[in-house]
């Protein structure tokens, strides 16, 4: 089974203040691990070290076992790896890209073969004889998505992998890599919650190149109790109607002639008495949080900037 570790890990670089410091984490076996943080957090310094493409300050990464500063080739042979914004070179046509990627990987002919026939099924690629300095943004990162996935590595560590997606390719790569999680290792950087609530398992939030939180995503939002509801109903509702739930509520107010947010105090025993009150006033189409529980963590975990006076 796949697996990578930092153990006691910091990075400086000559100017600046340290990028990680004292960073410790293992994960191994199948599964999906969000790296969360905001730009500049340290994210792609650390898999920078994970893949042996920056030596650490202090500690050690390893990848599989082995440390890629001692054995690069053992430490990355079953790892697919996807920093920053990889570009194959642009003379190149999609399948030729491809097809270097597994012979670096050791491919014989009919196994390139399945591998592009197998990623171009799982990410919907350009034609392949399509040259790659033509590609769009979108296109350009699945190619070099599908490039880490050549050979099947049990081991991903992706950085911002649905960066300069649009929304239908989004679905697509997030439905890959949950499709991919149920038997490989995932490690997925981002700073978009959305996009790994949608996947991962486990998350590790850090800030300022240190770790703040880790936790399963279910433990994690569970940690918070959101004071905002919105509610649907299946017809339009009369502002007078809604008097009752005004009653428990600490704010109202309405959204559309359909949809109204609602303020609490996060509590349970609120929250049922609302639902019952909206119930009272037509069908309830949807009652929900206004945001998502993982995003409310992660500004609580990492709270904004100060604005400039």
């Amino acid at each position: 089974m796949g697996s990578f570790e930092l153990a006691g890990v910091s990075k400086s670089f000559r100017t600046g203040p340290p990028a990680l410091t004292d960073i410790s984490f293992r994960y191994e076996g199948a599964g999906a691990v969000g790296y969360l943080g905001p730009n500049g957090a340290g994210k792609t310094t650390t898999l920078k070290l994970l893949v042996g493409l920056l030596r650490p300050s202090a500690g050690h990464a390893y990848v599989n076992g082995v440390d890629p500063m001692v054995d690069r080739k053992q430490a990355l042979w079953d790892v697919g790896a996807l920093i920053e914004t990889p570009e194959p070179y642009p003379t190149l046509n999609v399948l030729e890209a491809l097809d270097a990627v597994g012979r670096a990987r050791g491919l014989n002919r009919d196994d390139i073969d399945r591998e592009v026939d197998r990623c171009h099924a799982l990410l919907d690629l350009p034609p392949l004889g399509q040259r790659v300095g033509w590609l769009s943004k979108g296109q350009l990162q699945r190619v070099a998505l599908a490039s880490a996935l050549m050979g099947n590595p049990s081991v991903l560590l992706l950085d911002e992998p649905t960066s300069g997606l649009d929304p239908a390719e989004r679905v697509l790569v997030r439905r890959t890599l949950n499709q991919l999680k149920r038997d490989h290792l995932v490690f997925m950087s981002s700073h978009q919650m959305f996009e790994v609530s949608e996947v991962c398992d486990q998350l590790v939030f850090l800030d300022h190149g240190r770790v703040l939180l880790r936790d399963r995503v279910d433990r994690v939002a569970g940690r918070i109790r959101s004071r905002e509801v919105d509610v649907e109903f299946d017809r339009r509702v009369d502002p007078a109607a809604m008097s009752g739930v005004r009653a428990v509520a600490a704010d109202l107010s309405a959204l559309s002639e359909r949809r109204w947010r609602i303020s609490f105090d996060g509590s349970d025993a609120t929250r049922v008495r609302l639902l019952a009150a909206c119930q009272s006033v037509a069908p309830v189409v949807q009652f929900a949080n206004t945001s998502l529980l993982l995003e409310e963590a992660y500004l609580e975990l990492i709270p904004r900037p100060a604005e400039d006076s």
